[in-house]
């Protein structure tokens, strides 16, 4: 157990035993550069965080980029709210709801809120995480992995994968995927489970057949261009596999007012398992992943990991439903 006391940070930092005190409880009432200063010297020193009064969260910020407040990315996150403030009501924790931009200043945000902790759901810029780190309170990842920082994430790569797989076992020859930006951890991860299960099936990857959908403002119109430039091909696809239910509902409503039969002309598999997915015609296959418990999940970590403790990355499961959109059996 370390010796070292609040009172020899404070000798060493010159500041008075009240202000290491707060810093290091992330308490208001300071710099950035105070704050930065006593936890760089806490940390010098060896100084146990465990000494620290537990309990010390009682407001927990959940930040959301502004990329994902619309109305397509709303029926994930907002489940994954739905879940965080669950556990927090049940822990007597606050929840502050925050959305932020890159252009913004987050730092002022949180300095208006006093969270004593973080919550990220989805993307962020690398240097918006930087800057939040630098604030020292704990911070995890929900939807999104960093080197550095706890997280908690879908299994997205084996979604991908059980995605594909069920393609190719039903028969489909070209699968095409559908990718947002392929700087989202997530879709990343899902991209690459798609290109494991061609692999494994000894499948060619067209290139023509990975579309990104381009950024066309908040709507469909992006979705639509991707599936027209895929229905154009000479050889077109027999199934197309989404990055997420939202992009897979607007390609499959593209493709049926296109005069194509959903599964027999084209099969269509989406990600996520939002609720509109079930209610979809024909209904929707996708990856479903339990959304209410990754946000219940970021809350757990921001309270039990502890400063000392290496950084967690927690993965949870997910699993393939199959619906009418890619199965005609």
């Amino acid at each position: 157990m370390s010796q070292v006391t609040i009172r020899d940070i404070a000798d060493a930092t010159g500041l008075s035993v009240g202000t290491v005190s707060r810093a290091l409880k992330n308490q208001a009432g300071m710099t950035e550069v105070t704050r930065n200063k006593v936890r760089e010297a806490a940390l010098r020193m060896g100084y146990d965080f465990s000494q620290l009064k537990k309990g010390r969260i009682r407001r927990i910020a959940f930040l959301l980029h502004s990329q994902h407040n619309t109305l397509a990315s709303s029926p994930f996150f907002s489940p994954v709210l739905h879940g965080a403030e669950e556990a927090c009501r049940r822990e007597g924790i606050a929840l502050s709801f925050i959305v932020v931009g890159p252009a913004e200043p987050v730092l002022e945000q949180i300095r208006l809120h006093q969270p004593d902790a973080i919550l990220c759901a989805g993307f962020f810029e690398p240097e918006v995480l930087a800057a939040l780190k630098q604030t020292g309170k704990p911070m995890v990842l929900v939807d999104m992995q960093r080197r550095g920082f706890t997280s908690v994430n879908p299994d997205n790569a084996l979604g991908g994968y059980l995605a594909t797989r069920h393609l190719l076992r039903s028969g489909r020859k070209r699968i095409a995927m559908l990718s947002g930006s392929l700087a989202h951890f997530s879709i990343q991860q899902r991209n690459r489970g798609f290109r494991q299960a061609l692999f494994e099936a000894k499948t060619h990857a067209d290139p023509d057949l990975e579309v990104i959908v381009p950024n066309m403002g908040d709507g469909d119109d992006g979705v639509v261009e991707a599936m027209r430039s895929l229905l154009s091909l000479p050889r077109r696809p027999d199934a197309v596999f989404c990055y997420n239910d939202s992009t897979a509902l607007v390609a499959m409503k593209h493709c049926l007012g296109a005069g194509l039969k959903v599964p027999y002309d084209i099969a269509i598999v989406g990600f996520d398992d939002i609720s509109s997915a079930a209610a979809a015609v024909p209904p929707l296959s996708t990856v479903h992943v339990d959304k209410e418990q990754l946000g219940a999940t970021g809350v757990d970590l921001l309270l039990n990991h502890k400063p000392e403790e290496p950084i967690t990355e927690m993965t949870l499961p997910v699993e393939m439903i199959v619906r009418e959109s890619s199965c005609d059996e």
